[in-house]
């Protein structure tokens, strides 16, 4: 049975689309749709944005220590229904429940942060300068397009809302088409956590509805993240308009592993850090750098913990990969598959379409070897469970693949000399970069350079972009 939603979330309720158009959500482990939304067009957006604009004069004069109270009842109330959103996100897209569950689990954590950060918040403070006092006011930019992917759609949405809530913005949520129904769930949530009506408001479609809310011109800031084609053509409108823009694109990142790298140890990383989530997370190492000296062996060590990765039905928890989102992503992992080989490269485990299900949009976790770094697989993002070993004579080399790449998201050394990675680490062009680590902390920011976008998300500067800046001179 299909589910129909003929509506957006605008205002605090439930409200008709004005648009007819329909985009089908399909199960990728089944290959059936099994609900339906609206392909929202310019009027969808103008009335959501509309009831943003409004609703944004009271909650800016809201105090901050009120919207930070706020956003902690929003983490309370998203506490109890984990379960119920780590499901729905695992059907929309295919993310194995484990990893969907413990993406939820993250949420209110993240919102409590957020509130932190709005408990310290000064709206006005004054400021000593060479010819007299003054004072410097923070304000709300006003309404933000929030537009997130399908891959990590409410971690994604948290680092965007739950800055603008703090800072006292106003929201249009725009989410990916796949994971349209876990919005809906999260602006119940807002409303049920006394988020005021109008502060949070959804509206789904595709790139024409996207680009509709980029457009808009009471839409002040947008937070997208997602392709770097798309990214750049959001800047490009954003630019043109002097909108506020922060955007977190694509990644191609190295595991730079050293010529002292304990493999028993690294093993672990290889699903955590290389390809976690089936290999559709835009900061995972999917080049993997070894020295030549022991280029066999890690080849083999990488191979072998791909190899014992479970891959099945996302419903099951046993299961560390699920499906690809859709068959147009399996096909385009495919493709790069083909073209690897094609390249020269050599398949050591993998390398087709998963037998694991009779159905579904299934990849096998697959290694290539004797890969040189000007191969398209070495150097496009392929967003599959698609690893490649790329072999390095010394330190200065391996720095020096690492960085020849026009993505600049995430990255890892791994090493038992802690100091010594971290040397490496710092050499890295890079918005990110773990040491020994597959995780990063709530409290730093997080971004990219290059093509990897502009701006950062998490940290205590996430809400500069939410803010404007107001100097107020004053004579004697």
């Amino acid at each position: 049975m299909v589910t129909n939603h003929e509506s957006h979330y605008i205002g605090g309720e439930y409200r008709a689309a004005h648009s007819a158009e329909t985009i089908s959500v399909i199960n990728p482990s089944t290959e059936e749709a099994f609900a339906s939304i609206v392909d929202g067009d310019s009027s969808d957006i103008d009335a959501a944005v509309q009831a943003a604009d409004a609703a944004g004069v009271t909650w800016a004069a809201t105090p901050p220590s009120e919207r930070a109270a706020s956003l902690r009842r929003l983490a309370d109330t998203y506490e109890g229904r984990i379960d119920e959103i780590a499901a729905l996100v695992t059907r929309q897209n295919g993310t194995p429940i484990s990893v969907s569950r413990a993406m939820q689990q993250q949420i209110p954590l993240y919102y409590r942060y957020f509130a932190s950060l709005a408990d310290t918040l000064v709206e006005e403070e004054p400021l000593e300068t060479s010819i007299g006092d003054a004072l410097l006011q923070r304000r709300p930019v006003g309404v933000v397009g929030a537009i997130t992917p399908w891959n990590g759609p409410q971690p994604l949405l948290a680092w965007k809302i739950g800055p603008a809530l703090a800072a006292g913005c106003t929201a249009v949520i725009k989410p990916a088409p796949e994971t349209s129904l876990d919005a809906f769930l999260f602006a119940e949530i807002a409303t049920e956590a006394g988020i005021p009506a109008g502060v949070v408001n959804v509206v789904t479609g595709g790139r024409e509805t996207g680009s509709a809310l980029v457009e808009h011109p009471l839409v002040r800031k947008i937070a997208f993240t997602g392709s770097t084609v798309a990214g750049k053509a959001i800047a490009e409108t954003c630019g043109r308009d002097l909108k506020r823009v922060t955007l977190e694109l694509g990644g191609k990142s190295a595991a730079i592993l050293l010529e002292d790298v304990d493999l028993d140890a690294f093993k672990p990383f290889v699903a955590t850090a290389c390809s976690p989530n089936t290999g559709q997370i835009c900061r995972s190492l999917t080049r993997v750098l070894a020295p030549r000296s022991r280029y066999d062996e890690v080849v083999d060590a990488v191979s072998a913990a791909m190899s014992e990765i479970p891959i099945g039905d996302p419903t099951d928890p046993a299961n560390l990969f699920g499906p690809l989102v859709s068959e147009r992503q399996r096909d385009r992992v495919e493709s790069y598959l083909e073209l690897g080989q094609r390249e020269g490269a050599k398949v050591v485990v993998g390398g087709g379409r998963s037998t694991a299900n009779d159905r579904g949009f299934y990849i096998e976790p697959t290694v290539f070897r004797d890969v040189t770094n000007d191969m398209r697989i070495a150097r496009e993002e392929i967003f599959g469970p698609v690893l490649v070993v790329i072999a390095y004579e010394n330190e200065d080399e391996a720095i020096a693949i690492a960085n020849d790449s026009e993505y600049g998201l995430g990255g890892g050394v791994f090493s038992p000399d802690r100091e010594h990675a971290t040397a490496v680490a710092r050499r890295i062009v890079t918005g990110t970069i773990g040491v020994n680590s597959a995780s990063f902390p709530t409290e730093a920011p997080f971004g990219g350079v290059k093509n990897s976008g502009m701006g950062r998300e998490l940290g205590p500067s996430s809400l500069e972009p939410y803010l404007e800046l107001k100097t107020i001179f004053r004579s004697a």
